[in-house]
């Protein structure tokens, strides 16, 4: 940041990045927070897969990619999904 003298006393100019805002995001490494939300991976996954305390309807969308007959794949998370919840339960937030 720079520092900008208006008078009084400075204060910081604000920074744009243009970053590009992603369709998708995966679940953070283990023991790693969300780089765009901070959010844990264990709340990402409470909000992503069915459990009891979203009475198996989870709010936020995701897919799961993998080839067919393999155990495994990756979990996507739709971001403009994931932001829209965010800000629907933020203090404050539109209601």
């Amino acid at each position: 940041m720079i520092a900008r003298r208006t008078g009084k006393a400075a204060t910081a100019s604000p920074v744009v990045t243009g970053a590009i805002t992603p369709e998708f995001i995966r679940l953070p490494k283990p023991g790693r927070t969300c780089p765009y939300t901070g959010m844990t991976r264990s709340s990402l996954n409470e909000l992503i897969l069915p459990t009891p305390r979203n009475n198996h309807k989870p709010p936020v969308r995701s897919f799961c990619l993998r080839h067919n007959g393999s155990a495994t794949g990756v979990r996507l998370i739709g971001y403009k999904s994931l932001i829209q919840f965010i800000l629907k339960h933020a203090e404050g937030g539109a209601q």
